[in-house]
């Protein structure tokens, strides 16, 4: 009924927000949503301005004035244009774990504890396999480099004690965000609409998908439910393999999909260390997300496609 509407839609009292990374195309989604819902967002970037505070400030300065707070900060893992090396996998874990670190030593040296400090990590942390199936329950993050860095990601945000009992912390896993404007879309979306798309590798392995404004909704539905705690899973609950995602992108583009994007070559562009995200991939179910009650936007590929390429 409308009244049970408008009593849901306002039984959570407006909090700010802080976000980290919340420049990137997660954060921007997020933000748009939260202020939607009536929510005071400042984000923690490297180069300051309105609403915002810069992470040299965080680490001086300390928390400001907030009642929750998101990590979204991280290198993109993916990017072809940096080569594998020493350098860019410090980057990486850096941008992942040294942010995280300085926003738990703020939140622990606040004066009022936070209500909730949500980390977004990846799927990543569950072993790549063609017949297994995780939930939030399943085991993982220590079999290769990337496993490794979501379980230290996910260590380095734990709040001692004294902040940790008087804050909820959620970790969400979260898959490849699928939107309009960035993330895998973004990189894929010329070699399909020129017709040069196909599946990368075998097409056999898993893609765990989520599309932006669901990973926005359950970033929002874990700041403004008290009841959710622990981990999720940012997924779909409708998984799909990698050929399956191709044929539907193909299609909502009206294009065919006969260029296959062979193994030899996706490891010679990103090295086998990435290459295994994209040439491996995990089916997983966000059994706790739909557990704590959140109902998803685009619960499946056709629709969510829709929306992204109308």
């Amino acid at each position: 009924t409308d009244i049970g509407v408008r009593s849901f839609i306002f039984s959570w009292k407006a909090m700010r927000v802080l976000i980290g990374g919340g420049s990137g195309f997660v954060g921007r989604a997020l933000t748009r949503l939260l202020k939607s819902r009536g929510h005071d967002i400042t984000l923690i970037s490297r180069h300051p301005g309105p609403n915002r505070i810069t992470w040299d400030d965080l680490s001086s300065k300390g928390l400001p004035p907030c009642e929750a707070a998101v990590n979204l900060a991280g290198e993109n893992v993916l990017n072809p244009l940096r080569r594998w090396n020493d350098e860019f996998i410090k980057e990486v874990t850096s941008s992942r774990i040294n942010t995280t670190k300085a926003l738990v030593k703020a939140i622990s040296g606040a004066e009022k504890p936070l209500k909730v400090w949500i980390l977004v990590t990846g799927v990543g942390y569950y072993r790549p396999s063609l017949s297994a199936e995780y939930t939030e329950e399943s085991p993982g993050g220590d079999f290769d480099f990337l496993s490794r860095l979501v379980t230290d990601w996910e260590t380095a945000a734990c709040l001692p004690d004294a902040a940790g009992s008087h804050t909820r912390q959620v970790i969400v896993r979260s898959g490849v965000v699928l939107g309009k404007d960035g993330g895998a879309i973004k990189q894929m979306i010329w070699p399909f609409w020129m017709g040069l798309g196909g599946t990368i590798g075998s097409g056999c392995q898993y893609f765990p998908w989520i599309h932006v404004d669901d990973l926005a909704g359950i970033l929002a539905h874990c700041i403004e439910d008290e009841r959710v705690t622990g981990v999720l899973n940012g997924v779909s609950p409708n998984p799909c393999t990698n050929s399956d995602f191709t044929k539907a992108f193909a299609s909502a583009l009206w294009r065919p999909a006969f260029f296959p994007l062979p193994s030899f070559v996706v490891n010679a562009v990103f090295g086998p260390e990435r290459g295994v995200m994209l040439l491996d991939g995990q089916k997983v179910f966000p059994k706790h997300t739909l557990e704590t009650g959140y109902n998803y936007i685009y619960a499946d590929l056709a629709s969510a496609l829709k929306n992204i390429v109308s």
